[in-house]
């Protein structure tokens, strides 16, 4: 847990090979694509800590929680349970930088090998993770651009060696996030989502179908609208949230995909532009959302003052009632996998998603930067509440617009680890739930592995 950045490169997956045949061949690649998302999927990252886990503690979300995660409630990363996390999270990141950076190293030398549109599509989506990956590492190392973007943060590897790399500043290291993403949408035009070609079960066996469980290219531009708001750049980000929004991609949910517990979208899985498909996702609910002493759950009286609607959609039908430690805890469904009504299948479409990409928040966003250039915030706002099933806000309900921001996008994506970005980004004085001088404790910027701060010339992110 406590190796240096060259290590990075020694922990693989069970699907990962490091024979060069692996990228003999365009079956190779693909696989060579799968392990990078498969390391995301592992516990250690996406599968947990990144979502419902420690970033879901961090951000105050659960009133119970496994007592594992007692340290990382209080923000004590320096005790020993949440330095190992922290930790595996900063080694796995970057063992997943890795495995994209060997991909993009053999796939030019390679072209010739694969067929039809695969080879800009590999590439793509392997650039697009590379950046992915990196503004994640820097959102949770370090210093948001409200504190101060030319703080020292973390480096950005290019290259597949045991070589350390520079650390850069917060604004470098959003500087080459969005170099990265660039470069891979002038490859993802050729994204089928993009161009609209259809794709069947005979197309190359399907390769190319399901898209929204890699980044595809609206997902990419997604992600670009994300990081332009990081930056304050509100023209781009308002730009690229607008193109996700007006390409009709993506459809809200229906509440008649919601009414029968048994076949429930319980994800809202038409929205995602990009989700994680975790195939251990059910086994996990069951384990961290269900009735014992040892889950994440949430209060009634919490998820009252979340939603100020019983029939919102997210209240009704992506919370169960807690057994065992106390009735009144309600647990988290979104990742229940179901088997359906006795007589259908659960729809294989809604199953072992974990979202890192909404259409909601393409509005959350489309509204924040509105708001900074005096444009029509409540369109943006309503739109989503329309198809949560609660009524509009009017001119007077947003006068404290943050408060009003951070209520929305805290109900929308709870369990998902986005919370903790959102009062990072803003740079927040307080996390609701906790007393904590999150600015003077330095809560925001997770302390880097002991052993990376030996190498020559780096420095405390702190």
């Amino acid at each position: 847990m406590f190796a240096s950045c060259n290590d990075w490169l020694d922990v693989e997956p069970k699907s990962q090979v490091k024979d060069k045949d692996l990228y003999s061949s365009e079956s190779g690649f693909k696989e060579a694509l799968a392990g990078v998302y498969s390391i995301m999927t592992q516990e250690y990252l996406y599968g947990k800590e990144l979502t419902f886990g420690m970033l879901g503690v961090l951000a105050q979300e659960w009133d119970n929680l496994p007592t594992d995660y007692t340290a990382d409630k209080d923000y004590k990363y320096e005790n020993t349970k949440p330095e190992v996390r922290i930790d595996s999270v900063w080694n796995g990141l970057y063992n997943a930088v890795a495995n994209a950076n060997k991909l993009l190293e053999e796939i030019d030398g390679k072209k010739s090998v694969f067929s039809g549109v695969n080879y800009d599509v590999i590439k793509g989506e392997a650039l697009a993770l590379r950046a992915f990956l990196h503004f994640d590492l820097l959102r949770l190392f370090g210093a948001s651009y409200a504190e101060n973007p030319d703080k020292m943060a973390i480096p950005y590897v290019t290259a597949y060696t045991p070589e350390t790399f520079p650390q850069r500043t917060v604004k470098e290291v959003v500087g080459k996030v969005l170099e990265d993403l660039g470069a891979s949408l002038e490859y993802l035009k050729n994204d089928p989502i993009y161009t609209g070609k259809t794709v069947t079960e005979t197309d190359d066996n399907g390769y190319l179908l399901h898209r929204q469980v890699h980044l595809n290219y609206y997902a990419v531009k997604g992600l670009q609208a994300r990081v332009y708001l990081y930056k304050k750049d509100y023209a781009n980000a308002a730009s690229c949230a607008s193109e996700v929004i007006e390409s009709g991609k993506f459809e809200w949910v229906k509440q008649s995909n919601l009414t029968d517990e048994k076949m429930a979208d319980l994800s809202f899985s038409t929205e995602h532009l990009f989700a994680l498909n975790v195939v251990t996702l059910g086994s996990r609910a069951e384990k961290y959302f269900s009735g014992s002493n040892s889950v994440f759950a949430v209060s009634e009286s919490t998820l009252l003052g979340y939603y100020e609607s019983a029939q919102d959609y997210r209240y009704l039908y992506q919370f169960k009632t807690g057994t065992g430690l106390s009735n009144t805890l309600r647990y988290l469904k979104k990742y229940d996998q179901l088997e359906g009504n006795g007589t259908t299948a659960w729809p294989a479409s809604y199953r072992n998603k974990m979202p890192l990409l909404r259409l909601s928040e393409m509005y959350y966003i489309l509204a924040e930067c509105r708001h900074y250039t005096s444009g029509d915030v409540l369109a943006a706002l309503n739109e989503v509440r329309h198809h949560r099933g609660v009524a509009d806000l009017g001119e007077a309900d947003v006068t404290d617009f943050d408060a009003v921001l951070l209520s929305e996008f805290r109900k929308e994506i709870i369990g998902e680890g986005q919370l903790f970005f959102h009062y990072k980004r803003l740079n927040l004085p307080m996390i609701k739930g906790t007393d904590a001088d999150v600015i003077g404790q330095g809560v925001y910027k997770l302390p880097m592995p002991k052993a990376e701060l030996q190498n020559p010339g780096w420095v405390s992110n702190k």
